[in-house]
């Protein structure tokens, strides 16, 4: 007898509908005639029930019987098929990919994540071993069976920007959201670079809790390296202890937001919160070392998972490319009604987008730049267009074809874009006296930035440089002037988003009283970003092993550039002798500036041609008659004091001196030049 879970349709095999009994008979039950109704008599005959019934239980012994020998053998598959998970459990126990004593735990719900990460491949395309290294994270408490209000894992998805991380977790909920596994697919992000202060703490407390209450299972932590250190001893707390303490009592609003309470007697107060089961998620480019210097070796320690992704191999980002050119094609068809289309040579030229800074990013950047150039293509007309655009790559750009119409280079249809004046800053630096060594380095920047770019399109690795620099020389040679033309020209090649320039000194960066100094710098090194940190006079950060708020205000900066090092150029400067002492403060410092640039002081010669260029700039020139006068007075100022006689603020403060000299000279003959400076306008100090 085959099993059958259906109790009503067993039941009535034994009797009737209804639950009446059914009585064995001669015949069948439609050839007997109905029996009259007896009287009720002292001496009528009752029927014969008790046999009928004993027959009746007879028989559904014997389909029990046969029932549960079916079940036995259905155990025995059980044991069978549990026996082999726990033997795969043990073997991963062994690897090291479980804990101890794993393999005895409850396997519930395991037949449900079969081919989770097989299917989460079909759109996460180039990292099949993270994929499944997530899948496994994702179905680690099902396995251990966690309980709330404890997380459910808390895992570290590092590698790369743009090699997929974000994608293949959404992708990772969205499939265990359609199996069941979780309630919800949506995911909660909180970005801590927006609390890098102890300021903002109750706001980061708010958003902790509206991350924790959100609808979905998954809370996501972001840029961990910006946030102020307090705040992540809470979030480690979550991880590791299961919650955490509030430092004042809070109350949930009718909105549901956590506000404070102001009192510890007020009903209902909040003084701990927990992650109330949920997985805790935080993403880096960084490994599992570089966390335990900002969450401490407990946290690291209670990370069940760490994901890490790998660079694209060129066909994993030729098949990237081609999903989003289909993306593109749909996008094209419901924009603009046009049917697009495109071979391997475009789907390849796209592929060169992706390169090490922006990732697969870049991919979507291009086909964003060509769904942008398609749509002004429709905006010169107001009539509806219809028909196949074609697209084909070229090594500088793409062409475009919509049905026999010759073709045309698609980019020139987007407005031309901003590049910084290039050309105007290079003639900027041109124009700058000397400094012939500073401006070689200035200028090849741009050719290493250049060649890279090619390298990214022939399909070769790039090598991203350091930029940081240390200007040393004495004052007045240039180093600040240089330094807004650096910030200027890095944006301008596109290797900084904003270039501004932030100027500081001692004082901006060392605090007045302990625990001052790390907030001040971190917020120096965020107004930063974007952009360049000139620091002058660099040296006066150290004042020996003493100086415990100059160390810490060192510290703070070598971790600032590392944790920012792709938005964040550095400048230090100062007297060369006193900037070699100042690098051997902090054992990384010094190889954190490989590029030292040593600014000469200007020779007699050099001072004479500053002098001339800042004349010409406000309005005046030199006699020629000058020219001796000058350079004997700038060589014996050098010969006196090398140190600041071979300065630009020489040649300033000599100048400055001829013009008022002038301006007294001609009030007493009117019909003189009003441009020209005389031998007898010049004063020299000796």
């Amino acid at each position: 007898m085959a099993y059958t879970d259906d109790w009503e349709s067993l039941m009535n095999g034994v009797f009737g509908p209804g639950g009446k009994l059914k009585f064995s008979q001669s015949t069948p039950q439609a050839a007997q005639p109905k029996p009259e109704k007896p009287e009720k008599t002292q001496d009528s005959p009752l029927p014969d029930w008790n046999a009928a019934l004993l027959a009746r239980q007879k028989k559904l012994d014997e389909m029990l019987k046969q029932q549960n020998a079916a079940l036995k053998g259905q155990d025995a598959a059980t044991k069978s098929a549990l026996e082999d998970s726990r033997k795969m459990l043990r073997d991963l126990e062994e690897d090291g990919l479980l804990a101890k004593g794993t393999a005895d735990a409850k396997p519930e719900h395991l037949g449900s994540f079969e081919g989770l990460a097989d299917e989460v491949k079909k759109t996460v395309l180039g990292q099949d071993a993270f994929v499944k290294s997530v899948a496994r994270a994702m179905r680690r408490p099902f396995v251990l069976g966690t309980e709330p209000p404890a997380a459910r894992n808390v895992v570290l998805l590092c590698g790369g920007a743009g090699t997929g991380r974000h994608f293949a977790l959404t992708e990772t909920a969205r499939c265990m959201a359609a199996r069941g596994l979780l309630q919800s697919d949506q995911i909660a992000s909180l970005d801590l670079a927006l609390y890098p202060n102890s300021g903002a703490e109750k706001l980061f407390l708010q958003d902790l809790y509206a991350a924790l209450y959100a609808p979905g299972e998954i809370v996501v932590f972001e840029h961990y390296e910006s946030c102020y250190p307090g705040f992540l001893k809470t979030i480690s707390d979550l991880a590791v202890k299961g919650s955490a303490p509030l430092s004042s009592r809070y109350l949930v609003n009718k909105e549901g937001i956590l506000v404070d309470a102001g009192t510890a007697l007020a009903p209902g107060a909040v003084s701990r919160i927990d992650p109330r089961g949920k997985y805790l998620i935080f993403f880096s480019n960084k490994g599992r070392e570089a966390m335990a210097d900002h969450f401490g070796a407990a946290f690291v320690s209670a990370l069940g998972d760490v994901c890490t992704t790998t660079p694209f191999a060129r066909e994993d980002l030729a098949a990237l490319a081609a999903q989003q050119l289909n993306a593109l094609a749909r996008k094209v068809q419901t924009r603009l009604g046009l049917t697009l289309s495109a071979g391997a040579d475009v789907r390849d030229h796209v592929a060169a987008w992706c390169t090490p800074e922006e990732g697969a990013a870049g991919l979507a950047a291009c086909c964003d730049k060509i769904f942008r150039a398609l749509s002004e293509y429709c905006l010169q007309t107001d009539k509806k267009l219809t028909g196949t655009v074609t697209l084909t790559a070229r090594p500088d750009g793409i062409d475009f074809q919509l049905g026999n119409a010759a073709p045309a280079r698609l980019f020139d249809l987007l407005p031309a874009a901003y590049t910084g004046a290039v050309d105007e800053i290079k003639r900027e630096l041109d124009e700058l006296v000397g400094l012939a060594p500073v401006k070689e380095y200035v200028f090849g920047l741009a050719d290493n930035i250049q060649v890279q770019q090619r390298r990214a399109a022939a399909g070769f690795k790039t090598a991203s440089l350091s930029m940081h620099m240390i200007f040393t020389g004495n004052p007045g040679t240039g180093k600040t002037t240089i330094a807004r033309l650096v910030a200027r020209y890095l944006k301008a090649i596109g290797a900084l988003k904003g270039g501004q320039l932030i100027e500081v000194s001692r004082g901006d960066l060392v605090g007045r009283y302990t625990g001052h100094t790390a907030p001040l710098t971190n917020s120096v090194i965020e107004s930063a970003l974007g952009g360049v940190l000139f620091i002058d006079e660099a040296y006066s950060l150290y004042r020996g092993e003493q100086d415990s708020f100059g160390l810490e205000a060192i510290d703070t900066l070598v971790k600032g550039m590392e944790d920012h090092r792709d938005e964040l150029v550095v400048i230090l400067a100062g007297y060369t002798k006193e900037m070699e002492t100042f690098l051997t403060a902090n054992s990384g410092l010094a190889s954190r500036f490989p590029n030292k640039i040593e600014f000469p002081d200007y020779t007699a010669d050099e001072l004479l041609d500053i002098t001339t260029v800042l004349a010409k700039g406000k309005g005046y020139r030199l006699a020629e008659s000058c020219t001796f006068p000058l350079l004997g007075y700038y060589k014996r100022r050098q010969a006196l004091d090398s140190r600041t006689a071979g300065n630009g603020r020489l040649a300033r403060n000599t100048l400055e001196k001829a013009i008022f000299n002038q301006s007294r000279r001609l009030v007493a003959e009117p019909a003189a030049e009003l441009d020209l400076i005389l031998p007898g306008d010049l004063e020299f100090e000796e």
